[in-house]
């Protein structure tokens, strides 16, 4: 399985944060539910810290 897009992965982290809040999973679910949603979070930060890198790179090349 592909890895996700930053705004595919983070509307499935949503939905998930959404579907714990209700807190109506039973504990199988919730693990899976738990498991998934961490894998979506470093996903998203890792895209974002890619951006990051890239935005800092471009500011130094623009500032010399």
């Amino acid at each position: 399985m592909s890895e996700p897009s930053f705004e595919k992965a983070q509307q499935e982290l949503e939905a998930i944060v959404e579907r714990l809040e209700r807190g109506d999973a039973g504990i199988d679910e919730l693990t899976k539910l738990w498991e998934r949603g961490e894998e979506l979070y470093r996903i998203c930060a890792a895209k974002l810290e890619g951006v990051r890198g890239k935005i800092e790179e471009l500011s130094r090349t623009t500032e010399s």
